[in-house]
């Protein structure tokens, strides 16, 4: 059977995130085409789809609140890849969904090629790209782990790790990589980081080829990446 990775990305949105404002064109969370965490070079749809390792199988739009939805397939291992755009007015959406799929509550599949995959909580990977929302509002929970499955997951958000571990202890998670400050959370991060999931490789191994990307394109040192982008709990 097919393993899913499914990514939930809330689109970088000056107007109603609190983010230090970035130019207009980028940070219009209802445009998924020029936005810093999707249409942009490094945003995850263009930085996936000039990837040696995916290839693209369907894109849609789903409804308001998801502009743009695309699945990708492994080139050589039996792996989807499923990245939703989540219109930036709606992070806080974006992020309980996340939340319900890392801890089973949210399920859901999709039909790729006569093939039905599993998405959401059917996940067996479920990251999180974008603005950490848990800064500016509150969700109510617990997210408690509904069927005794551990998922894995990845946040790429600022200080993700002290802000959603409190609403993760009890969602039988895995963290593979997750952060202690501030961060971009662009495309290449999670791109490398998925590249050794697909290979089996330890969470440190994982959470090395993330740091070693991070470092790469922010132009800091390893060290520095590997104290922002940490594994476990």
């Amino acid at each position: 059977m097919s393993k899913t990775i499914h990514i939930f990305v809330a689109l970088c949105d000056n107007k109603y995130q609190g983010i230090v404002p970035v130019p207009a064109k980028i940070g219009n969370g209802q445009d998924p085409h020029n936005n810093l965490y999707w249409g942009c070079g490094f945003g995850v749809r263009t930085y996936f789809k000039n990837s040696k390792e995916w290839a693209l199988v369907k894109k849609q739009k789903s409804d308001s609140i998801i502009l743009e939805r695309l699945v990708f397939k492994h080139q050589n291992k039996n792996f989807y890849l499923v990245a939703d755009a989540y219109d930036g007015k709606h992070i806080k959406q974006c992020t309980k969904d996340f939340l319900q799929s890392s801890c089973g509550q949210l399920k859901d599949t999709l039909v790729i090629d006569d093939r039905v995959i599993g998405i959401s909580g059917n996940s067996g990977l479920i990251a999180y790209i974008g603005h950490d929302g848990l800064m500016d509002f509150r969700l109510k929970g617990p997210f408690n782990n509904k069927d005794n499955k551990k998922r894995d997951i990845i946040i790429l958000a600022c200080y993700s790790k002290s802000y959603f571990s409190p609403h993760l202890k009890n969602a039988n998670v895995n963290p593979l990589v997750w952060t202690t400050g501030l961060m971009a959370p662009e495309a290449y991060t999670i791109h490398d980081a998925i590249t050794g999931y697909t290979k089996a490789e330890t969470n440190e191994s994982i959470r090395r080829r993330a740091a070693l990307a991070y470092s790469k394109y922010q132009k800091c040192s390893e060290r520095a990446a590997r104290n922002l982008l940490v594994t476990g709990w």
